[in-house]
């Protein structure tokens, strides 16, 4: 929530001429200590805030606290919501700041801050279950300004196959994906996804962009990131769990785990998705759950249960696999 508190405090100091770390924690409920590194992010941003020292001191607009934000440029602004727009878009109070700050900017800012607010979805999670922190690659700042000013770049690309091409895109947002950076645009192909560390050009057209009048940023990604994570995890198996057993496999399978409904006996049903491997990962999970389908998958289990007993049973005197276990 710490973008809703920025504007907040945004909102605060346009109200008043000054104000001080501890007077922001008694409006928002936070230690003063937050209240001053929240005060410190804004400056970081690109908002032009800063501090009064001494007795009487505390923190002040550039220009003063005008209620149009006049001490704002444009690109001052679209900082700001840079910060700001991915958190909030997820949040009903941080939409509503966001709109009450859009009506207090100037006129002419107003478009681009309001892009600059939908250009930028952080999805923590790497492809798996892994998490990271974003890099930031050559050509970030370029394709998220075109997304921005909402012009048309010619766009160098090397593919995995390190082919390289060029073709005019329209850019639409930025997504951080664990520690990758993707472009979601429109191209004459269709909509396309482009990892921005494979881009080794960019050349703003100065046309403007296409944008669907329906196009939602978080929306559109969801549905990219479901159809890639489908496409690397095609297998599914079946299986049932007493409800205890729930909190290890999402430990263990993340988004990759569907939990269902209850059995006539208690247990929940649940289906994990995987991929050649996932046999291998379900074997070492048998103290918490029954798999029950599909065929190929239990088969497998089954031939990897072979080959423990063989290794490892009262008869199996450490023997090594020879890859014979049945299939």
């Amino acid at each position: 929530m710490r973008a809703d508190r920025l504007m907040a405090i945004l909102l605060l100091l346009q109200r008043r001429e000054q104000v001080t770390a501890a007077e922001v924690a008694r409006e928002l409920e936070i230690s003063e200590r937050t209240a001053r590194r929240d005060l410190d992010a804004l400056g970081v941003a690109g908002v032009p805030v800063y501090s009064v020292q001494g007795r009487g001191g505390g923190w002040r607009l550039v220009g003063g606290a005008r209620t149009d934000l006049s001490g704002l440029t444009a690109g001052e602004a679209r900082a700001l919501f840079m910060v700001a727009g991915p958190a909030s878009s997820g949040t009903p109070a941080g939409k509503a700041a966001l709109r009450k700050l859009v009506r207090a900017l100037p006129e002419p800012f107003r478009a681009q801050a309001e892009a600059a607010a939908s250009s930028l979805v952080t999805d923590p999670h790497g492809w798996g279950s892994s998490r990271a922190e974003p890099r930031q690659p050559r050509f970030l700042d370029e394709l998220q300004d075109a997304v921005i000013r909402g012009v048309q770049v010619r766009l160098g690309y090397v593919d995995r196959e390190r082919s390289g091409t060029e073709r005019t895109v329209h850019p639409l947002g930025i997504v951080a994906k664990g520690p990758s950076w993707y472009l979601v645009a429109t191209t004459d192909a269709g909509r396309r996804t482009f990892r921005v560390d494979r881009v080794s050009s960019v050349d703003p057209t100065g046309e403007p962009v296409h944008r669907p009048a329906d196009f939602d940023l978080a929306e559109s990604w969801r549905a990219i990131a479901d159809e890639v994570e489908r496409r690397r995890t095609p297998l599914e198996a079946r299986a049932v769990c007493p409800p205890q057993a729930l909190g290890v496999l999402r430990i263990g399978f993340g988004d990759r785990l569907e939990v269902g409904g209850s059995t006539a006996d208690g247990r929940i049903e649940v289906v994990i998705r995987g991929n050649d491997e996932l046999a291998g990962e379900l074997a070492g999970l048998v103290a918490y759950l029954e798999v029950t389908g599909p065929p190929g998958v239990r088969d497998r289990l089954a031939s990897i249960g072979d080959v423990l007993v063989a290794r490892y049973g009262p008869r199996g005197n450490g023997q090594k696999y020879d890859g014979a276990a049945r299939s």
